[in-house]
């Protein structure tokens, strides 16, 4: 009996043994174990949320009609919205407007004092900062739908709240324009410097979307001569009209870079100004005494398309990714600086 005993709790033991020698050592009920990731336990290391300074806590001195104002950032975005893009837009395209514009204000505002207004951190007039419509002005254009846009402009900008598109951290020069002709146009082309976020992307508006896709410019070889030499006094555009320009550069993008007007090389884009042509994708044929330039779009072409941003909208895009597919290496993400 005695030995039936024995041998039972040596089985016992045995069992009780080997159990304990699978399950490993005490410690090991404290360290992490494989398993799916619950929401307070996250699998990876997400980028942290970052919170943008609220737009109505940023006061800024405006510029308009003369006179300098205070207001927040959020009113004066009001403004340019109002101007700056069809309030009939889809919203994804109205908020990447309000962004770019929040951006190109403090993209300047971080450069300084700015030389046209230095008591003043945006203005009114275009050929400086961006184009601003009070609420007066904008509800005589919309009429019965004033009441809807106003409201569709402040939605995009509060659910846009203190967002601004960023490289290495700070504001980019945030440019825009209104169509191009299926692809934009790198900064260099227009300006003295290239930018690494400002480079030719492609853009997918076209004559269905865009009202004056295209348009045709005329000019005589009086009204030529008089225009380009008021610019190029140097230039020399003696002889018959089809022999006054030449070297036509064209880029992948369609977009005349440079040329050769009277003997001056000059961009594309500065003969448009020069002509008030809509853009500088733009082709030239000469009938007689007249120079005729058949022109795609409108707008420098560098930046974001607004009708192509529009589009990409319409395809399900949201403002995110519409404003980092026209600057490329961009993020758009709260900026608190």
């Amino acid at each position: 009996m005695k030995h039936d005993i024995r041998i039972l709790t040596l089985v016992f033991l045995l069992i009780w043994a080997l159990a304990w020698s699978s399950a490993g050592p005490a410690a090991a009920a404290d360290e992490p174990t494989e398993h799916p990731a619950t929401p307070d336990e996250p699998a990876a290391i997400a980028e942290p949320e970052q919170t943008g300074t609220p737009d109505s806590e940023r006061i800024l001195r405006v510029l308009h009609g003369g006179t300098i104002e205070e207001m927040p950032m959020r009113d004066y975005l009001q403004g340019v919205l109002r101007a700056e893009m069809p309030a009939s837009f889809e919203l994804e395209a109205l908020k990447a407007q309000a962004i770019a514009a929040r951006t190109y204000t403090l993209h300047k505002m971080s450069g300084g004092t700015i030389a046209n207004h230095p008591d003043a951190d945006a203005c009114d007039d275009i050929n400086c900062c961006k184009a601003y419509k009070t609420a007066e002005d904008a509800a005589a254009d919309w009429g019965s739908m004033a009441l809807y846009y106003e409201e569709k402009l402040a939605r995009a900008i509060a659910e846009t709240d203190g967002q601004a598109i960023l490289y290495n951290g700070e504001p980019i020069l945030a440019v825009f324009f209104s169509s191009s002709g299926g692809h934009t146009q790198n900064a260099g082309a227009v300006w003295q410097t290239d930018l690494p976020y400002l480079q030719s992307v492609s853009s997918p508006e076209d004559e269905t979307l865009v009202p004056n896709y295209y348009s045709v410019s005329r000019f005589s070889a009086s009204e030529f001569r008089s225009l380009f030499l008021r610019a190029h006094p140097e230039a020399d555009l003696s002889g018959t009209i089809d022999g006054w320009i030449s070297d036509v550069i064209r880029s992948d993008a369609d977009y005349v870079t440079s040329l050769r007007v009277g003997g001056v090389i000059v961009k594309g884009n500065e003969l448009r100004s020069i002509l008030s042509l809509r853009s500088p994708s733009f082709t030239i044929k000469t009938e007689g005494d007249t120079l005729v330039f058949h022109v795609t779009g409108y707008g420098h072409g560098v930046g974001m398309s607004q009708y192509g941003a529009n589009a990409l909208a319409l395809q399900g895009m949201d403002a995110a990714a519409i404003l980092e597919h026209y600057f490329p290496g961009a993020k758009v993400r709260g900026y608190a600086s």
